[in-house]
């Protein structure tokens, strides 16, 4: 089945660390652009960052600079959000989506091609 799925959510501490990542199955990850939004009930999702195919990386998300950033492991197809010091408004529901062809900023406003069913991150104490 040729999919994105993401794992590592959970419930966290503030101050604490999590890492996510984005698995594909069924196609390799070596040529997408992949960006981690992130989803709260109620609001539009949001542009976290962005982990191109050049190995170029964009943080979208102001909040979050300092704090998040994204790596790529091409053995292990999986593109990954390292989020460290976390806080209570980093709360939400982060998915990968990803597309071959569009660069990352159009995926960001666009329909990508792949897109994962999301992972739950909690931030309290």
């Amino acid at each position: 089945q040729v999919q994105l799925v993401e794992s590592g959510g959970g419930l966290v501490q503030p101050g604490g660390s999590l890492t996510l990542t984005c698995e594909a199955s069924g196609f390799s990850l070596d040529y997408y652009n992949i960006i981690w939004f992130r989803q709260v009930p109620g609001k539009e999702r949001e542009a976290v960052l962005c982990v191109a195919r050049t190995e170029n990386r964009q943080v979208y998300l102001d909040s979050v600079k300092g704090r998040f950033s994204g790596s790529r492991d091409k053995t292990k197809n999986a593109v990954y959000l390292h989020m460290n010091n976390l806080k209570a408004e980093d709360t939400g529901t982060y998915f990968c989506a990803g597309d071959r062809f569009l660069s990352c900023r159009t995926i960001v406003d666009g329909q990508p091609t792949y897109r994962g069913q999301g992972t739950q991150v909690t931030v309290s104490s």
